[in-house]
């Protein structure tokens, strides 16, 4: 390879690192931007309660998908650790839903704020070819009704979810 030829093929390597670079740091920026809209909207989780009962319906083990804005099912929430997705156990309690999250703090889900439960096939921008999503709408204390997205291990338990009817 020649001189000119090994100083072009810098050029463009050096061109496109800064490209990613700046397009690494838009998206950060909008994630930030966005979640700064957020706060108001979503203000305080509720708090953990001291003591359940025992559990209606028993861990269920999978994948916590992420949080959306109801009714839309990809407008992710940037708010705190609620758009990322982990590891999760969602186990049910007739005071309401622990849905407890690897890595992360678990998120309480209070009977009187559940307005329904059912499956879909995409939230937060996971989308699969089947109803294997289940999409939990409940209402924060602030007011906002946002759903929350779990995909089980293994999709027939959904059905303990949703009342058996799919």
């Amino acid at each position: 390879m020649n001189t000119p030829t090994l100083i072009a093929l810098l050029i463009i390597a050096a061109l496109l690192a800064v490209f990613i670079a700046l397009a690494i740091r838009q998206m950060l920026r909008g994630w930030l931007h966005r979640a700064q809209r957020q706060v108001e909207l979503i203000g305080a989780l509720p708090p953990l309660p001291d003591t359940v009962g025992s559990a209606i319906i028993p861990a269920t083990k999978g994948l916590y998908v992420g949080s959306t804005i109801a009714p839309s099912w990809q407008d992710r929430i940037a708010v705190g650790d609620l758009g990322f997705r982990s590891k999760a156990v969602l186990t049910r309690y007739p005071e309401g839903i622990m849905l407890q999250r690897s890595g992360t703090g678990p998120i309480w889900i209070p009977e009187e704020s559940i307005t329904a439960i059912r499956t879909e096939r995409g939230i937060a921008g996971k989308a699969l070819t089947h109803d294997g999503i289940l999409a939990i709408r409940w209402r924060l204390p602030s007011g906002t009704e946002i759903d929350t997205g779990f995909r089980g291990d293994d999709r027939r338990e959904l059905a303990n979810w949703t009342g058996g009817v799919e």
